[in-house]
């Protein structure tokens, strides 16, 4: 891919693309973990954990989390295997290259609202799904496609999911209590995960002022767990002017997303953050998300608890796996249509 010219494919329209210069967002919070992940912390601890994690949902929709409990090692392991994975010859990771129907492994031309990102990437799930007994016209099968002779990479991999599962619950109790619902209350979507590990590159652009290494976009799952390296792209809008700014790294920490799960299931308490990547002539960047998804057969709608007569329910209820897996198709190849969004399940409510 760092051969590529620029191709019109990667052309973002005149009012998508980036400014020369960006302004770093100031007053993100920065939510230190440190006191739940020591002794699992004390009532008080975690009602103001909790209310932190609330407020940044609600004014944000992002936050960044330090002392997290995830070990230093285990990150060294996996961005190591990233860089491996990357740096193998193209006809090697072709090997492992996604298909149509089997959205996992190697990828280089994602599609974000219709216009090709200037990036690859590789999928993979932490908990493959048995294989169907046969496969339905259209139904999309997760399996993972590992690459063969790259010691360690899947056990890296694996270890890092892990770390990431045990996070994302602990930041799903600390949502639900912010909501004043029962810790474990959103727990139960999450028994038969659809959960993916994305590994993104994105290298040096020639023209970092027309592309974007990911489009802009909400993500359409629960939570989304980010690490990034120092490089810096990730820009998000921000709400109180509409206006893109850069999120600067931080050292050690990782970006917690607000995605379209938690907005519904909040009826609208909370909102997902509208986020993109810039790309720069110098130097690669390298990231990697977590995407905390629930199971596939979820029918997604307001909690009961968040829904009343003076608020009614905001959204009618969808099916997550088909939603996902028309996100998903979308992703894969340029569509002739707008790309599936919850917007699409809002209800008009007539206020009287």
């Amino acid at each position: 891919m760092g051969s590529l010219t620029m191709d019109q494919a990667f052309v973002q329209a005149p009012e998508h693309r980036p400014k020369p210069t960006m302004t770093e967002a100031t007053g993100i919070p920065l939510i230190d973990l440190s006191p739940l992940i020591a002794d699992g912390g004390d009532a008080a601890t975690v009602d103001a954990l909790a209310a932190e994690v609330g407020a940044a949902s609600r004014d944000w929709g992002f936050f960044v989390v330090v002392g997290h409990g995830v070990p230093a090692g285990t990150v060294a392991r996996v961005t190591a295997a990233q860089r491996a994975f990357f740096a193998l010859p193209p006809e090697r990771k072709a090997a492992v290259r996604r298909s149509e129907a089997g959205p996992l492994g190697y990828y280089e031309s994602e599609h974000t609202k219709n216009v090709r990102d200037w990036k690859e990437v590789f999928d993979l799930v932490p908990r493959e799904p048995p294989p169907p007994a046969a496969v339905a016209d259209g139904e999309l099968v997760f399996q993972n496609k590992w690459p063969q002779d790259l010691p360690g990479f899947r056990r890296a991999l694996e270890e890092y999911a892990k770390a990431m599962e045990e996070l994302a619950f602990k930041l799903l109790e600390l949502i639900a209590r912010s909501l004043k619902l029962r810790p474990d209350r959103l727990h139960g979507f999450f028994k038969d995960q659809t959960t993916f590990i994305r590994l993104n590159h994105y290298p040096p652009c020639p023209s970092p002022d027309l592309a974007l290494g990911v489009g802009r976009h909400k993500d359409g799952g629960a939570l989304t767990i980010l690490y990034q390296d120092d490089v810096g792209g990730l820009d998000v809008r921000r709400r109180s002017d509409g206006e893109w700014v850069r999120v600067r790294p931080v050292t050690d920490s990782f970006i917690i997303n607000v995605g379209d799960l938690i907005q519904v299931w909040s009826n609208d308490r909370y909102e997902s953050a509208e986020h993109r990547v810039s790309v720069n002539s110098a130097r690669e960047r390298f990231s990697l998300p977590y995407f905390f998804n629930p199971a596939s057969y979820t029918m997604v709608e307001p909690v009961e608890e968040l829904v009343s007569e003076d608020d009614p329910s905001r959204y009618n209820p969808y099916n997550w796996g088909e939603f996902f897996s028309t996100r998903k198709n979308s992703n894969f190849k340029k569509l002739n249509v707008e790309n599936i969004q919850i917007a699409h399940f809002k209800k008009s409510l007539v206020l009287a």
